[in-house]
């Protein structure tokens, strides 16, 4: 949920599973796929920033590092509100009466920092037409699947994910919300040139956060001074996050995120599909991987 909701306007009922819908070749929530003319016809302007990613590849880190960057380190403005306050999630649409994502997005003044999991090919055409900055933040699949895995099992508003051994096959088919990772991660690699775009990877951020934290902030025009720098870091740690309301979801009652089942902030770690995966179902999927990005420079790393 993306928006300032009242607790006293949600009840459990109103948080069912969802099913997936077909958009353009994409499996989507249907609530999603119900106003997806609304969404595709969403207006962007030019000082917009839009943070994209698959699912669980780091979102909410980079939003809260985005967030920072633009209070200037000020931890203060960044506990003014939930992370999904703060930065409207485009395609979300909950039942009504609570807004959607775009009509969140569209009250707010700018300058706007939205968030997306949609494939480069199925964001609003006015994004590209105003030439917005995009970040992007890329993960190795194999974390990612175990990763969302966990997540649909506590999201009740996903599908629900069954076990892993069927979930892992249906991850590698991309029958999952938001598609195909890796149809996903390459098709915004390859728009690098095309639009602005600054492609990052979530194991180069967790080995080095100072380099990436300035990486972004040059981005986005701004130079962090040492101590902001260093407050950032502090801030946006995954045990800083982990412990903070305002990004860790808590603020949602249990029956739309079920964090005693599995938490929010889980583990944020690099390598811990090793504790998911057979050794039968990595080498599985080693060979997926190579069929699928065949071809392709794009490069990830499953241990550091």
């Amino acid at each position: 949920m993306a928006q300032d909701i009242p607790v006293s306007d949600l009840t459990p009922e109103m948080i069912t599973r969802c099913e997936l819908v077909d958009v353009q070749g994409v499996p989507l929530p249907t609530s999603t796929a119900d106003l997806w003319d609304q969404i595709w016809s969403f207006q962007a302007r030019p000082d917009d920033v839009l943070i994209c990613t698959y699912p669980k590849a780091g979102t909410t880190w980079i939003q809260e590092i985005t967030d920072m960057i633009q209070q200037d380190g000020d931890a203060q403005k960044c506990s003014r509100a939930p992370i999904y306050q703060r930065i409207p999630f485009l395609e979300l649409c909950p039942p009504r009466p609570l807004a959607t994502g775009f009509e969140e997005a569209e009250a707010m003044p700018p300058p706007r920092t939205l968030k997306t999991h949609l494939p480069i090919k199925l964001v609003p055409p006015s994004f590209w037409e105003q030439d917005c900055k995009v970040i992007y933040v890329a993960r190795n699949p194999k974390d990612t699947a175990v990763s969302y895995y966990h997540f649909q099992r506590m999201n009740r508003g996903l599908p629900d994910p069954g076990n892993w051994d069927l979930y892992l096959e249906t991850f590698l088919a991309g029958k999952v919300p938001w598609g195909s990772w890796f149809d996903h991660v390459n098709a915004w690699w390859d728009a690098r040139d095309t639009h602005r775009i600054l492609y990052l990877f979530y194991e180069d951020i967790k080995k080095d956060p100072r380099g990436e934290i300035r990486k972004v902030g040059r981005f986005l025009d701004r130079e962090l001074p040492e101590p902001v720098l260093e407050g950032i870091v502090q801030h946006t740690s995954f045990e800083s996050m982990r412990e903070n309301p305002m990004a860790n979801y808590k603020t949602l009652p249990s029956f739309i995120m079920d964090q005693a089942m599995s938490p929010f902030m889980r583990r944020g770690t690099v390598g811990d599909w090793t504790t998911q995966f057979t050794v039968a179902q990595s080498e599985r999927f080693d060979s997926e991987w190579a069929r699928r990005l065949e071809g392709s420079d794009l490069r990830f790393r499953t241990r550091l």
